[in-house]
């Protein structure tokens, strides 16, 4: 179990107490800024994960399953909170959610012939997108702009979320051809 894994089980573990924070007030009035650092650490352990596996040559078949899931666990989680809190209409949390659905059943075609398919940028630019929006949702600063910039982060990562699949699927599509 390597640092890259540590860290990724970290996001994985992260991810109830994030939700049991955010939901049961626990901490009371602080308990947003608790559960908004949480967050912050587990989406940090996911930028950092990466890296870290890259450059000392610590990549994983564990780490290739386990990052995209935590991630996936971590951001499905958090919007889930967030359309119970009625902070995000459910419909757009739905989109974000089935894109992720639709991209790992791509990724499973691919490999089981023989491809490994890499994110991409505009993956990279939603997944950042996704992060910054809820960042905001949680923290819920009603002092304008704050408002204004929350709502602007909920659609840039609605459409950076569509052109994400769009790309992906585009870009990829020999993969889903019968031989």
């Amino acid at each position: 179990m390597n640092l890259p894994n540590k860290l990724t089980v970290l996001r994985i573990i992260l991810v109830p107490v994030f939700v049991a924070v955010i939901l049961s007030n626990c901490f009371g009035d602080n308990s947003k800024w608790v559960a908004l650092a949480i967050f912050i650490i587990a989406s940090l352990t996911d930028l950092l994960d990466g890296k870290i596996a890259r450059k000392y040559n610590l990549v994983t078949n564990f780490g290739k399953f386990m990052d995209p899931l935590a991630d996936k666990m971590l951001v499905c989680s958090a919007l889930i909170c967030m359309v119970e809190l009625q902070k995000i209409p459910s419909w757009m949390v739905i989109i974000i959610v089935v894109r992720d659905f639709v991209i790992s059943g791509f990724r499973l075609v691919a490999v089981e012939n023989g491809r490994v398919i890499a994110a991409n940028y505009w993956g990279k630019f939603k997944t950042a997108s996704q992060m910054v929006m809820i960042c905001l949702l949680i923290a819920d600063i009603n002092i304008p702009p704050f408002p204004i910039i929350t709502e602007a982060f909920k659609w840039i990562a609605l459409v950076l979320t569509v052109i994400s699949l769009i790309v992906y699927l585009v870009d990829n599509k020999d993969v889903m051809k019968e031989e």
